[in-house]
């Protein structure tokens, strides 16, 4: 059956699959908008190690996830990967640096006589957690306002922009792109901490509230950057490619591929909902699983986003340098013998997120508390 699908189907598919991947990463930011509350949800030495344990133990998800989203992309649309991270090397160096510390600082945070100290750690964990989800939102963003590149007949990449890539961080949608994605990690991560730490132990009462009041409040920090998100995606222009493979521009394109997909504009919708009724979960009520309804809202939302710039005959990676040479998942994409081998592949995709399932079930078992901070004190 798989054999005899399209390349056209194939390549729907897999930005469907790349887009699945990506919007599940935007999920497993809670562990770097954890990082962001620690220094104002703990108030102890205690309460600071049950947070950075507690996120500790998923932080190599969100990393696993982050390199399979590159990777998905890497194999699905090569020429993307080449484009973005050829030209473009300065914030993709910039985002992975950012992890790179994170890692450092979960693995050595704790080591006796480490040179740089344990403050020295929680602030890469900060930057991780602020400065490195704040350029990956700049840098989906390019997916709408464009990137400065071009290619020659053979494909090899010019970058236009001396910043190669950092200039997305200096525009307003980007950036509010970029903050609006570092709020939503944060109130995922203070529900998130919410749900995974004991707080029936009667030490525990101050840090839920703090949680609690830490979701509603970056619920609404974000608010305003998400209206000016979507009021630009409504009105702005945007490419569109023809049958022939010619590029135009289409004034309110990213409008139209709304009406276009009503599915899309119901998931994004969805998404958004879900995400304020697990924050008002939180808020106003007693329950502390708001993460499992604005996690799913964060991944509908992202696939919402997604797709809204890759489907519908739509340049996902617009060139601003030269617009025939915009990137779209038919341009841009591997072979119909790659896709369909990869694809045949992709079959055991689900056997791996159960395992991850299973996993993440067995350190979830029993909810951290202070009675375990001795045997927990891993990071």
């Amino acid at each position: 059956m798989i054999g005899s699908l399209g390349l056209d189907i194939l390549q729907k598919l897999w930005w469907l699959i790349a887009s699945l991947v990506g919007s599940l990463f935007l999920f497993l930011t809670f562990v770097q908008g954890g990082q962001t509350l620690l220094p104002f949800l703990a108030r102890s030495p205690e309460e600071k190690s049950l947070i950075v344990n507690s996120l500790g133990r998923k932080w190599e998800l969100t990393f696993t996830t982050l390199v399979l989203f590159g990777g998905a992309l890497f194999a699905a649309f090569p020429l993307f990967y080449a484009t973005s991270f050829g030209g473009a090397y300065w914030v993709w160096l910039a985002i992975l640096f950012t992890f790179v510390i994170q890692a450092v600082s979960y693995e050595y945070r704790r080591k006796p006589g480490n040179l740089l100290g344990t403050a020295t750690y929680d602030l890469f964990l900060l930057v991780n957690g602020s400065l490195g989800i704040l350029l990956i939102g700049a840098a989906v963003g390019t997916f709408f306002t464009g990137a400065n590149f071009t290619l020659n007949a053979y494909n090899l990449v010019a970058w236009t922009h001396p910043l190669r890539g950092l200039e997305a961080a200096f525009n307003p949608f980007n950036v509010s792109l970029g903050l609006f994605l570092v709020f939503v990690a944060r109130l995922q991560g203070a529900l998130y901490l919410l749900n995974n730490l004991d707080c029936t132990a009667p030490a525990m009462k101050a840090l839920e509230g703090r949680c609690r009041r830490a979701a509603f409040g970056n619920l609404l920090f974000a608010l305003p950057f998400l209206l000016f998100v979507l009021f630009r995606l409504l009105t702005m222009d945007g490419l569109a490619v023809d049958a022939a493979g010619r590029v135009s521009v289409e004034a309110g394109k990213y409008l139209h591929n709304l009406m276009a997909m009503p599915l899309v504009a119901l998931l994004l919708l969805a998404g958004l909902v879900l995400v304020v009724a697990g924050v008002a979960l939180a808020r106003f009520g007693a329950s502390r699983r708001g993460i499992w309804l604005a996690g799913p809202g964060v991944v509908l939302t992202g696939l919402a986003v997604f797709c809204l710039a890759g489907l519908n005959h739509t340049p996902f990676y617009p060139s601003l340098a030269d617009p025939a040479k915009s990137l779209t998942i038919a341009n841009a994409s591997s072979s119909l013998y790659t896709l369909t081998a990869m694809t045949y592949v992709a079959l055991a995709v689900p056997l791996v997120v159960g395992y991850i399932a299973y996993v993440w079930r067995l350190m979830d078992r029993k909810k951290l508390g202070p009675a375990d901070l001795e045997e927990a004190e891993l990071y």
